[in-house]
């Protein structure tokens, strides 16, 4: 066959007949046809993806161009900017001999472009604050955050529980630990032997934990007013969708919290969002850079509900791809749910390299052009094996694909002209400020002095796993006046105070797939 036949051949497995994301063209023994064109059905892009690679082999520079196209049609897309480079989206890119070649390369009709970009930093940092409650995060993803094992988890998610049922609003850090240092106290020791035998010990564990992750700068993320995923999913007046990134170029930002914190947006859009079905583009798409940090160490039932989340948020209308350098930093299970594969070099210097890459081969479609184990170890910078789900949902041609070039500009934009954007933001008067309203320290500082309780002594490890009471009947909520829901949805610290409204009530809390609060009257 061919070099220019096998090309197109490969090039009839991606025509669509709806709109599409080109991520490039095919290269055939090292030649590649500007005109056998790589791409991704928009319609499938809720069926998820992976963009995987070795440091400096375009990973970025693909998470830039996917970004760009999706916004360019209406589709807002949320990133992390994990070293500060992909801020370069707010600026038209600059013209090159590099770019021009890769845009003849690849067919393109490049022109410099900017698209709309919003800057978010978690707590305090260079763009907009993002903040969640600790009721909010729920102890599930708390517990990742603070690494704690299944016992320690479970305690966790009783004390929780117990806070829930006392209308103890936990907003802060600050709260959670009080309420701690309260059912280690001498008032509080027969309410914590009363919700389902928790171990002084383990809760010992649990509190010094989170002392540790105050110190790392926690408690500036945890607290009001608490950010809405519904601010991810902007289209601009002129059709173009928001492009929200997490600016994480600060060292100190704690890297387990930055991927938890990812988790509990895309579980709160999970339980916000209406079914949606089969969409002809997605309502937005998640890239969740550095994805290896929010498997590691994970716990059985934590990877159980990513891989439920992962596969019921598509009909939510929802895309999410995970971008790490190994495929395999993420689970078998995760990964069988992933349409779309856009892989990068992989190198193989040590016997565990040889091994991941081996592995990395057989899980792609067998290909009559490509040795696959050869070709994932010979892929230039900006080159990539892709396949992905067509139109009607079977697997594409295995492609060497030569990725095209971003529009905008390939380098950051620096700090300066981050925090300027941020600052005037439509997001700063909603979030630039926190809040610290009344909740569980204030009551029970004021009630027992409990905040002033010590912390217990190295603790033995916890046996088995608590069982946690089944909760008690809420009683029923009072009226509330004409017009109030309406009033409170344009102050945004009311919002807050209406989302845990129901805590402070006594009313119940339920929780969602990873025990991120859900209210209901």
């Amino acid at each position: 066959m061919a070099d220019q036949g096998a090309a197109a051949e490969i090039a009839a497995g991606y025509a669509t007949e709806g709109a599409a994301l080109e991520i490039g063209t095919v290269v055939v023994d090292g030649t590649v046809d500007p005109t056998a064109k790589v791409r991704i059905p928009f319609a499938t892009l809720n069926r998820h993806g992976l963009v995987a690679g070795a440091t400096g082999t375009g990973k970025t520079k693909t998470l830039q161009n996917l970004a760009e196209q999706c916004s360019a049609n209406g589709v807002p897309v949320l990133l992390a900017d994990i070293k500060g480079d992909l801020s370069g989206l707010a600026r038209p890119g600059e013209q090159s001999d590099r770019v021009t070649q890769r845009a003849t390369d690849t067919g393109d009709d490049w022109a410099p472009t900017a698209y709309p970009v919003q800057f978010l930093s978690l707590g305090e940092g260079i763009g907009v604050p993002v903040r969640a409650t600790m009721t909010g995060f729920g102890p599930i993803l708390l517990a990742k955050v603070l690494g704690l094992n299944e016992t320690q988890e479970s305690t966790l998610g009783l004390i929780f529980h117990w806070a829930d049922q006392q209308g103890l609003a936990l907003l802060d850090t600050k709260d959670l630990r009080s309420v701690i240092q309260h059912l280690l106290s001498d008032e509080g020791k027969a309410e914590l032997k009363g919700i389902g035998g928790v171990s002084s010990s383990t809760a010992g564990v649990i509190l010094r934990a989170l002392v540790n992750l105050e110190a790392r700068g926690g408690d500036e993320f945890f607290g009001e007013p608490e950010f809405e995923p519904a601010d991810l999913l902007v289209v601009e007046p002129d059709g173009t969708g928001r492009v929200t990134l997490l600016e994480l170029a600060d060292q100190q930002a704690d890297p387990t919290l930055y991927s938890t914190f990812l988790m509990w947006l895309l579980a709160e859009l999970f339980e916000d969002l209406p079914e949606a079905g089969d969409v002809e583009k997605p309502k937005l798409v998640f890239f969740f850079d550095e994805a290896h940090l929010l498997f590691t160490d994970a716990s059985k039932a934590f990877l159980d509900r990513i891989e439920q989340t992962v596969k019921l948020i598509r009909s939510k209308g929802v895309g999410v791809f995970f971008c790490t350098q190994q495929p395999t930093d993420v689970p078998n299970d995760v990964l069988s749910q992933l349409g779309a594969r856009v892989q990068h070099a992989l190198r193989a210097f040590t016997p565990d390299d040889q091994k991941a890459l081996t592995r990395t081969a057989r899980t792609y479609p067998k290909s009559a052009v490509y040795d696959i184990e050869t070709s994932l170890t010979s892929l230039g910078t900006g080159e990539a094996i892709v396949t992905v789900l067509s139109e009607r949902g079977a697997p594409t041609p295995v492609a060497w694909t030569r990725v095209r070039a971003p529009r905008s500009l390939m380098a950051a934009i620096g700090e300066p002209a981050v925090t300027e954007a941020a600052r005037t933001s439509p997001l700063w008067p909603k979030y630039g400020q926190a809040v610290d309203r009344e909740s569980a320290y204030e009551k029970l500082s004021a009630s027992t002095g409990a905040t002033n309780a010590p912390t217990p002594a190295e603790p033995v490890p916890a046996g088995q796993p608590p069982q946690e009471a089944p909760p008690q009947a809420p009683p029923p909520a009072p009226d509330e006046g004409p017009g109030f829901l309406e009033k409170a949805a344009s102050n945004p610290v009311v919002k807050s105070f209406v989302r845990s409204l129901a805590s402070q009530l006594g009313r119940e809390i339920s929780r969602g797939l990873f025990g991120t609060a859900r209210r209901r009257r």
